[in-house]
């Protein structure tokens, strides 16, 4: 079996609709520009709010990981 190494990248996604979609929207981008995802993992949800406090955004932090190539 080979050895592999992978890279963790932070990624903050956001969206007006959700969690999930903030997370997706995170992943979708990075899938873009980088190859080879494997895991992504929510580490913290917040929500971003306007000057009355009400939710303008939901906030998702991933940490990414991706294969590096040989």
């Amino acid at each position: 079996m080979t050895e592999s190494v992978y890279k963790v990248i932070e990624l903050i996604g956001t969206s007006k609709e959700s969690w999930e979609k903030a997370a997706a929207a995170a992943v979708d981008r990075a899938g873009k520009t980088l190859r080879d995802l494997r895991v992504a993992e929510v580490v913290k949800l917040d929500l971003q709010l306007d000057a009355k406090g009400k939710v303008e955004a939901y906030r998702a932090k991933l940490n990414v990981s991706f294969k590096f190539e040989d």
